[in-house]
């Protein structure tokens, strides 16, 4: 009955070290995969970032333009 005893606690604790094992890569991989969709997130922020501040130029450039045309207009009228 010892021997028993003992064969089923060895296979059980080999079952739980390989289920732990097998438990522990899947969340590995999926570790990997969020990190992978967050480096996308953050390129796709940066690219967002740069496009506001192309856009900001552009409107202080047109803000400076339609400046100079009021004053011409105002200079005419």
């Amino acid at each position: 009955m010892t021997g028993a005893v003992i064969t089923i606690a060895i296979v059980t604790i080999i079952a739980g070290g390989s289920t732990a094992a097998v438990v522990a890569y899947f969340r590995l991989q999926r570790h990997r995969a969020d990190a992978v969709a967050m480096a996308a997130y953050r390129k796709l922020a940066e690219e967002a970032s740069a496009g506001h501040a192309r856009l900001q130029e552009q409107l202080q450039t047109l803000d400076a333009r339609l400046t100079a045309i009021e004053t011409l207009l105002r200079s005419v009228g």
